[in-house]
Parts: structure tokens; C-alpha cells; sequence
């Protein structure tokens, strides 16, 4: 019954035009709130609309685009709500992530996650803006990775993407790269020493951290922030 089923060897056109969108999303070459317009990117990615609006769909399906009736796609806003949402989604996944690396092979989770320490550090002196906020993503997801969960690693990738757009806003306010190094430092050291309780804490400060630099008044542990107008200021523009 499968005999006729051969092996797909090459990434599909609308695959490779969602990744590079996603991309330019995750890096803010396409700013929240941007309209997206069928034919400017077709000509720019010179294929036929049908294999960028499926493209565009799984940005729709993963939340990183909207639709509006009428109106057409546009890249998601992120409101202070939005923020408290996606740092307490995160907090939760990255504190199974690390029960299951405190619980399993925690040498070889501290080998992955020091190369990525490696890579901020280096980071932190960067004059490019956006070398830190990457490095920076880069461990978390390898912290994710190292947790041997799919289903984690497939949850937090989205999370991640939204939280890339929500670094290029943090990386405007007063957090030195050193103190960034300092906290994920910190996160290795309990994982060394085996304590549980400890790489939790600092996971949950961390996440407490960014919540309270772009969404003052709310808090992991008070909750979010007021309700705010559908026109909300976008705290990523």
C-alpha cells in the first residue's frame, strides 16, 4: 500500500519561505504589527502565490501572524499581556526541561549548555545588537534540547521565536551583557552541584527578570498586567 510512497529529499518551496519569514519575524527585519502583501513577497521570493500563502498559513497556525478580515496577514503585536504570557509559558517549560536534566545525564546537559555560555560571552562583546539576544536564545533552546523531550523542545519553539522579538525590545533597556553571562553562569554552577532547587529558582528569577523589564506591573508570581486596549502601545515598536 506504501510502495508508491518515495522519500522527500528536498525541503518544499513553502517550507523554505516560511523559515526565512519566520526568520525575518524572529529578528525584526518584519516589525510587529507589519502588513504582509501577497504580491510584493511573491515577486520578491519569485514563486506563484500558491506556495507563499501556504508559507504564510503555518506563520498564521504558530501564532506569529494574524489574520484580519478584509484587511490581510500581519506580523503579531506584543502587548505587556503578551510579554507575561510568553516569559510564564517559558518558565514552566524550562523548569520541566531542567527536572528531566537534573534527573537524567546532567553531565552532558552542562557540556551543551557551557559551549552555548561560551557563545555569549563572546556575545557580550559584540558590537552588533543582535549577537547577545541570539547567543542568548540559542542557550535556551539548547537547555530545552538537553532535556531528551520532543514534545518540549516542539512547545518551546514557537515561544522562542516570540521571545527573540521580545529581546530586541530588552536589549534597549539598562541589563548589561555581563550581568545576562552572569545569570546563565549561575544556572550551570547548580546544575554542577546537583541542586534542583536551586537551577529552578534562578530559571524562574530569570524569566521574573524580562517580565519585569517589558511588562512593568506584572509579575510570575502576581500575575499579569491590567487588561490593556485592543490599540495597546506595542512595547516591540
Amino acid at each position: 500500500m506504501l510502495s508508491d510512497i518515495e522519500p522527500v529529499n528536498r525541503e518544499s518551496t513553502a517550507s523554505i519561505i516560511a523559515r526565512q519569514l519566520r526568520d525575518a519575524i524572529m529578528t525584526g527585519a518584519l516589525q510587529p504589527g507589519t502588513q504582509l502583501g501577497e504580491a510584493e513577497l511573491a515577486a520578491r521570493f519569485e514563486v506563484s502565490r500558491g506556495p507563499l500563502r501556504e508559507a504564510m498559513q503555518r506563520l498564521v497556525s504558530e501564532g506569529l501572524l494574524r489574520s484580519e478580515r478584509h484587511r490581510g496577514l500581519f506580523v503579531i503585536d506584543l502587548e505587556p499581556g503578551d510579554v507575561y504570557d510568553i516569559y510564564a509559558s517559558r518558565a514552566a517549560i524550562e523548569r520541566a526541561a531542567a527536572i528531566r536534566i537534573m534527573r537524567g545525564d546532567t553531565d552532558s546537559a552542562v557540556a551543551v549548555l557551557s559551549e552555548a555560555l561560551d557563545e555569549m560571552v563572546s556575545a557580550a562583546d559584540d558590537p552588533d545588537p543582535n549577537a547577545l539576544p541570539e547567543s542568548d536564545l540559542r542557550f535556551h533552546e539548547a537547555l530545552v534540547r538537553a532535556s531528551g523531550s520532543r514534545r518540549l523542545v516542539r512547545m518551546a519553539r514557537t515561544l522562542l521565536i516570540e521571545t527573540r522579538m521580545c529581546l530586541a525590545a530588552l536589549q534597549r533597556t539598562d541589563q548589561h551583557g555581563d550581568d545576562r553571562v552572569a545569570e546563565h553562569t549561575e544556572i550551570i554552577e547548580a546544575m554542577k552541584a546537583g541542586d534542583e532547587q536551586r537551577v529552578l529558582e534562578l530559571l524562574d528569577a530569570h524569566m521574573e527578570d524580562a517580565i519585569t523589564r517589558l511588562a512593568p506591573g506584572s509579575s510570575l508570581h502576581s500575575g499579569p498586567p491590567p487588561s490593556v486596549p485592543a490599540d495597546g502601545v506595542d512595547i516591540a515598536g
